[in-house]
């Protein structure tokens, strides 16, 4: 509550952002080995399920945070393009050019996908963590590294992908709801990493999501239900009644939209969505179910005990 009322004060969200920054320097994407942990990932998936055959060639994310390495794994791996949707820049262009320089050397080396330990916070599993040489063999990754390739990548980061053009390699767009500068139908993946529960209007980012991809696209997202640090129980944030949580979210750009599983599932289907893929995985709630707010004391005994969720679907033609 504390930290939504600062956020009310002017500069009071800038200041939050730095004081998280701060504390956890290395956090997210702008470690590239957690890029290319959570990028690999998306790709070993869909390549297991048959949605996609090698690295599909137009990508967007959503939500790629203090740097945009997720992405630039997927452009280094063989991607033709790679859109990057987020509600604030965060990406400076010295951290996104050493984080690119750290994933060339992981893809050159043919490194394992990292797991566990500083990873533990990925909850996507594999059946190996073998570097991919299935998806990318020898030939694949030599184009895909030819050093010709790498410096066009690297010239795009210059502008750090602001003001693309309709060829450019990179396009970053903030404020990113509406996503203009894609042409429906054109992308080919859709993904991202614990960001589906910070959106406030999911409606509107399942229904981008469909106008975006081509028939047959696929989505793969891991979303985080918890309460991300915000009570002592991990799932309290359904126990907080309107009006506190108001205050809990004070002005600050994003926080947690509090929709449970279900609520994702249903959107997908009204978004002409076919879920391939669910995997929740479920932790003990220590909250009653008498304790919830009234707006969530619909919630299923599921929906009450997923702490989070890879999904993975792909869009029907029909959609």
């Amino acid at each position: 509550m504390a930290s939504g009322l600062i956020s009310c004060l002017p500069g009071g969200n800038s200041w939050l952002f730095r004081r998280y920054r701060k504390s956890r320097p290395d956090a997210g994407t702008s470690s590239a080995r957690y890029c290319y942990a959570v990028w690999l990932r998306h790709l070993v998936h869909a390549n297991k399920l048959g949605l996609l055959s090698g690295t599909p060639r137009v990508v967007a994310e959503l939500g790629p945070g203090n740097s945009l390495g997720t992405g630039l794994a997927a452009l280094i791996s063989g991607a033709s393009r790679y859109y990057a949707f987020d509600v604030m820049t965060y990406s400076p262009n010295d951290e996104n050019l050493r984080v690119f320089d750290q994933l060339v050397e992981l893809f050159q080396g043919r490194e394992p996908i990292p797991t566990g330990g500083e990873f533990s916070a990925i909850k996507t599993s594999l059946d190996s963590y073998n570097f991919p040489n299935e998806i990318l063999g020898d030939r694949a990754l030599s184009e895909a590294l030819d050093p010709a390739r790498i410096r066009l990548i690297r010239k795009a980061l210059k502008n750090g992908g602001h003001n693309p053009g309709p060829d450019s390699l990179i396009a970053y767009v903030v404020p990113w709801l509406g996503g203009e500068n894609i042409i429906e139908g054109t992308v080919d993946m859709v993904f991202s990493m614990s960001v589906f529960e910070h959106i406030d209007d999911l409606s509107s980012a399942y229904s981008a999501c469909a106008r975006w991809l081509r028939d047959g696209g696929v989505m793969s997202h891991e979303i985080d239900f918890r309460c991300h640090g915000l009570d002592s129980l991990w799932n309290g944030h359904w126990r907080y009644p309107k009006l506190m949580w108001k205050i809990v979210r004070g002005k600050r750009p994003f926080l947690i939209n509090r929709q449970p599983h279900s609520a994702h599932l249903a959107l997908l289907e009204k978004n002409g969505f076919e879920v391939i893929e669910d995997l929740p995985l479920c932790l003990e709630s220590g909250l009653a179910r008498a304790s919830l707010a009234s707006e969530f004391a619909g919630m299923t005994d599921l929906d009450l005990k997923t702490s989070n969720v890879y999904f993975l679907a792909c869009k029907r033609e029909e959609a």
